[in-house]
């Protein structure tokens, strides 16, 4: 019997520090029903990525840097694979077993068409981080679950799914929530597979940090119109994440370690979600960098275009 073909489709600007790790998992994984086809979308890296990629046999694609959404890089990635199933995975995530693709893809056979995988920290990942995995990826699978939560960094759709709803190419994040959300409207399942975990790498700065949840925020406000955050519920929000988090650093006997690190994510995290939830301007090329590409720059978003020189910008962009 034959084997039926999944495509990995993996999104990558400058990832050579982890994506040489992540391919040898990808190349270990075992099932006895799938085999699978590596697909890279690279948006110019200038590091080894691309000789990387080249060296374990993946297919490569393109899109230009100034074309990338989270979304549209996706669509890209989806067309040129060549597998019924697609699986997503960040640059910077590396699957924690030999079982995940098999785990991850099994029930889009039957009883899902989209689903997204466990999560956990590892390396640098910082405390809060840590309790936002365990949060939002338990440890039980509920397939299929209630709602549209997903992740796309670890999950995987059917293509004849992704074909119908395609990702939103204009978001600028949560394009895996906005396809979910239709689907589900539409009657179609989404699970969540806890034994399909991957180790999520986020080694960032603190202002990299709040850029991430900022263009979140303004994602959401597409998704879930009706969310509203005020000043102080941002100061409420901050206020009980700091609490709740030292709470578990003083169980764990880590709290002096940790405790400047649990201030500055929860500030970052909800001041950033604050100014996203508040911003309906049409997004200005200088900040489009600093959302997308926020390994590449610290711009912050209220940065003017005329702060930029075109010489800045095309530093910022190397």
């Amino acid at each position: 019997m034959s084997k039926e073909l999944v495509s990995v489709v993996i999104r990558t600007l400058n990832e050579e520090r982890y994506l040489p790790e992540l391919l040898a998992a990808i190349k270990k994984q075992q099932s006895d029903i799938f085999e699978i086809e590596v697909v890279i979308v690279d948006s110019g890296s200038t590091d080894d990525t691309l000789k990387i990629a080249e060296f374990h046999d993946c297919r490569i694609t393109y899109i230009k840097k100034q074309d990338f959404t989270f979304g549209r890089s996706l669509n890209v990635g989806c067309d040129f694979a060549q597998g019924q199933y697609l699986i997503f995975i960040s640059g910077h995530c590396i699957p924690c077993d030999e079982l995940w693709v098999h785990n991850l893809v099994a029930p889009l056979v039957d009883k899902c068409q989209y689903t997204y995988g466990r999560q956990v920290g590892r390396d640098n990942t910082k405390f809060s981080e840590r309790q936002l995995f365990d949060k939002y990826f338990p440890r039980v699978s509920c397939i299929p679950q209630e709602g549209f939560f997903c992740n796309n960094a670890n999950a995987a759709i059917r293509k004849d799914t992704w074909e119908k709803y395609k990702f939103d190419e204009t978001l600028t994040g949560c394009e895996d929530m906005y396809l979910a959300k239709q689907l589900v409207e539409d009657g179609g399942k989404v699970g969540y597979v806890a034994d399909a975990p991957v180790f999520h790498i986020h080694d960032e700065t603190w202002g990299k940090v709040k850029i991430r949840y900022e263009r979140e925020a303004i994602a959401l406000q597409k998704i879930l119109p009706h969310v509203h955050m005020t000043f102080f519920d941002m100061l409420t929000y901050i206020f009980v994440g700091i609490a709740k988090d030292v709470k578990e650093a003083t169980k764990q006997k880590r709290l002096l370690t940790e405790l400047y690190s649990i201030f500055r994510f929860r500030l970052a995290q909800y001041y950033g979600g604050y100014l996203g939830n508040h911003i309906t301007r049409k997004l200005s090329h200088e900040t489009k960098l600093a959302y997308f590409y926020p390994r590449v720059t610290d711009m912050e978003v209220s940065m003017k275009p005329k702060n930029l020189t075109k010489k800045k910008l095309k530093e910022a962009s190397k």
